[in-house]
């Protein structure tokens, strides 16, 4: 497979600068990290939430999981984890378990977990078990424009 297209053509609309790092097939975001010899805090996973009746992807690092008490305190509605089928749905062009957390390029707000602002670098799947995307700082804030932010992570 390798990145999403829908994914790339986004990034590139962006002019986002990033690299692909080809890794064995992990569907564990822990032993891609360690693939990519890089620590969890930097490897951010999206999950797919149902907020009220709109969807919308939470981003944080892969190290740690979602609070889904924070979420509906934020943002003052239930918040559950989104079905299988709907993930399959909303991401065609992605393996389960590989979306990536830029759900902008896939019509979708995001909510992103203050630690992923944190480092220098960020790394995340982008569609596959055998591709990580890497990027700096910069250019992630740049694909995450318009998106919301607070600590959700525990």
């Amino acid at each position: 497979m390798a990145i999403s297209q829908r994914l790339r053509g986004y990034m590139d609309r962006c002019g986002t600068r990033f690299d692909e790092w080809p890794h064995e097939h992990s569907s564990e975001m822990a032993r891609a990290a360690q693939a990519a010899h890089v620590p969890g805090r930097q490897v951010a996973k999206a999950v797919l939430v149902q907020a009220g009746d709109e969807y919308m992807l939470a981003v944080l690092p892969s190290s740690k999981h979602v609070s889904f008490n924070f979420l509906q305190q934020w943002l003052a509605r239930d918040v559950s984890l989104a079905e299988e089928h709907t993930t399959a749905a909303l991401f065609p062009d992605c393996e389960l378990g590989a979306i990536p957390p830029v759900g902008a390029a896939y019509g979708l707000k995001t909510i992103i977990d203050d630690d992923m602002l944190m480092d220098q670098d960020v790394w995340f799947e982008g569609g596959d078990h055998h591709t990580l995307v890497h990027m700096n700082a910069e250019n992630w804030r740049r694909l995450q424009k318009g998106a919301g932010h607070f600590a959700f992570s525990i």
